[in-house]
Formats: C-alpha cells, sequence, structure tokens
C-alpha cells in the first residue's frame, strides 16, 4: 500500500459519517413513525444507533485480524477461495444496489422540488459522471473532498434546526413512553438499518495510518449521524405531531417549508435541506460506486480504473429499475434487510471462525 493512499483517523471517521447520512435525514422520520406509532422515535434511534456501534466494531475486531487487508482480500482467508468469492459478489453487488438506490433517490427529490419535469437520467447521468471524476483520482481524493463537505453540513444542519424551535412544540413529544417500551422496540430494526454505511470500514480499515484507532473511527463516525437523526425526529415529531409525519413522503423538507420569517430576503428554506442532502447522496453515490470497483479489481487481481467505468452503466441500469416512488422505498427496504445479514450477522460467523481457528489463518 503506497502512502499517499494512506487515510489519517480523522479522514476515516468522516467517511464513515458520510456514508450514514444519505436518504436518512428525509426519510427516517416517516419510515421509523410507521412502525412505532407514538412519539417515541427518539428512542428507537438511539437504541437502533448503539446496535450499530455494537456491529461497527466487531467488523473493526475483524478487519484487526487482517492487517493492510480490505474484506475482499481476507474473506477467502477465512471461508475458502469459492465461498469468499461468492461472499465478495455480494458484498460487491451491496455496494453496487446502494449506488443505484442513492442516484435514484437523488433524481426523484430533485424532480420532485428543485428541477421540476427534468427527466430522472438527465440528472442521474449528470450526477454520475461528476462522481466518476472524483473517484478515478482514488481513495485519498474522495476522502479530501468529505473533509470540505462534513463541516459545511454540520453547520448548515444545526441552523436549520435552530429554525425549527419557532416551530417547534414539546407537548408533540409526549407521553413520553405512554405505551411502554414495546412501541419504541418495534422501530428500532428500522433506525438501526438507516445507520449501515459503517460498513465501509471492511475496506477503509487497510488504508488507516492508525489502524488500531478503527474503533474509535467507527464509534464517532456513527455518533454524529445519530445525533442528527435524534435531532431531526425530535424536531419534526414537534413540529408536525406524528400523524402529520405518517402522512407525508419527505416530512422533514415539509418540516422546513414551514418556516416563516416576515422581512427576511432569503423564503425557501428547504433549499439549505437539499444542499446538504445532495452533498450527503453524492458522498455515498462516490464511496460506494468505489468500494465495489475496488471489489472487483481487488478480486480479479487487476487495475481498478477499467471497474470504474464498467459499473457506471449497471448503476444506471439498476437505478431506473424502481417504477415509481413506492417502488424505490421497497427496494430501499430491501438492500437493509440485506445489509443487516451481510453486516450485522455475518461478521459475527466470521470472527468467530477466526477465533476458533486460533486467529490469523
Amino acid at each position: 500500500m503506497a502512502a499517499k493512499e494512506s487515510l489519517t483517523t480523522y479522514q476515516a471517521a468522516v467517511l464513515v459519517s458520510n456514508f450514514i447520512l444519505g436518504v436518512g435525514i428525509l426519510t427516517l422520520p416517516r419510515t421509523a413513525t410507521e412502525k412505532v406509532k407514538t412519539p417515541d422515535i427518539w428512542l428507537s434511534v438511539i437504541i437502533g444507533g448503539l446496535i450499530a456501534m455494537l456491529a461497527g466494531v466487531i467488523i473493526v475486531k475483524l478487519s484487526q485480524q487482517f492487517p493492510e487487508k480490505t474484506f475482499y482480500e481476507y474473506s477467502e482467508h477465512i471461508v475458502g477461495k469459492w465461498l469468499g468469492c461468492i461472499l465478495n459478489l455480494v458484498v460487491i453487488g451491496y455496494f453496487v444496489a446502494t449506488s443505484s438506490h442513492m442516484v435514484r433517490a437523488l433524481a426523484e427529490v430533485t424532480t420532485l422540488f428543485l428541477l421540476e419535469g427534468t427527466p430522472h437520467w438527465a440528472i442521474i447521468m449528470a450526477f454520475m459522471w461528476v462522481g466518476l471524476y472524483l473517484v478515478i483520482g482514488g481513495l485519498p481524493a474522495i476522502a479530501r473532498l468529505f473533509e470540505i463537505i462534513f463541516p459545511i453540513t454540520v453547520i448548515i444542519f444545526f441552523m436549520i434546526a435552530v429554525m425549527s424551535l419557532k416551530i417547534f412544540d414539546v407537548n408533540n413529544l409526549r407521553p413520553v413512553l405512554g405505551l411502554g417500551i414495546e412501541p419504541a422496540l418495534k422501530g428500532v430494526k428500522t433506525t438501526a438499518l438507516s445507520f449501515t454505511g459503517f460498513e465501509i470500514i471492511l475496506v477503509v480499515h487497510a488504508y488507516m495510518q492508525r489502524p488500531k484507532m478503527a474503533a474509535k473511527v467507527v464509534l464517532i463516525g456513527i455518533a454524529v449521524p445519530l445525533l442528527f437523526y435524534v435531532t431531526t425526529v425530535i424536531m419534526v415529531i414537534g413540529a408536525l405531531t406524528v400523524d402529520g409525519v405518517v402522512s407525508r413522503t419527505w416530512p422533514t423538507i415539509t418540516l422546513i417549508q414551514s418556516f416563516e420569517f416576515p422581512g427576511v430576503f432569503f423564503e425557501r428554506y428547504e433549499s439549505l435541506l437539499l444542499v446538504i442532502w445532495v452533498m450527503q447522496i453524492f458522498t455515498t453515490y462516490v464511496i460506494t460506486h468505489y468500494a465495489a470497483a475496488m471489489g472487483l479489481a481487488q478480486v480479479m487481481k487487476k487495475d481498478i480504473r477499467p471497474f470504474l467505468y464498467i459499473l457506471l452503466p449497471v448503476i444506471y441500469i439498476v437505478a431506473m429499475l424502481p417504477k415509481n416512488i413506492n417502488d424505490l422505498f421497497h427496494y430501499s427496504d430491501f438492500i437493509g434487510n440485506v445489509a443487516f445479514v451481510m453486516f450485522g450477522v455475518l461478521p459475527i460467523v466470521l470472527l468467530g471462525i477466526v477465533k476458533v481457528r486460533g486467529g490469523k489463518t
């Protein structure tokens, strides 16, 4: 591994956070509310975040058994060549599916709120070609852009949260645990799946300058989206109520459209959210595209660049498969269920195999 390809601890943490902060900010309040049906969604989000942290640490422990190797390289050492190859292809397929989901979600929201009437294919293709320009620069170039995007996201998000206080009503969050803990637990799976993204450490760990800090990277990388998500669901439920959230496709945007500040020149405050949201979609798309291409390159022991180009039409075709927004949400649920098995259950099994065999194999 060349020194120029190494990542600092901060860069690795930013990669994890940016990967997680995708569509969740816009959709999590609605999907979680449909499951919980009480104002206690914030509790489900916290529990889901803690579960994600646990799963992330397990992945770190697994990766630390094989220093300077990505999952694609060490999976064969654990379960054998053929089964390892199958696992690699499944992980690659997951990253491709996630990339496709991101660009299609971007097209749906952009068409609805920003560029009405623009064909989905035009938005997706423009987005993907810009992303290709970045991924050709490699992991360090991706990390440097993420370092720029991350603080902008934090500043704008909390500025929006402060503005939300004007229409926030704490009574909409009461009573706390009015129906007990059971409703909140029903939403844990949904909220935990909103934190998928920590699995990128399977790839990133091999390029870290200080791999011993990987556990801290995962915990910080998940803690930031956890803070974002808890803030989002509290502000959205507090402003729109539980019934109001369930009845809206994009409740977070609806919340921001409710802002009114007479005499202020700037009126379309949802544009602020869409700015950071588009940037986060871009980061998630870029890192998943790169991770999928890296997987193909390492499995076939070839240079990564041709695969960056080859995946473009594949991602585009998959992105265009959902016929409407409901199909897109079903597609998202499917990806989430795959992620639950691949990155919640499988790492425990693989780590167990490694330990039984007495360490590295």
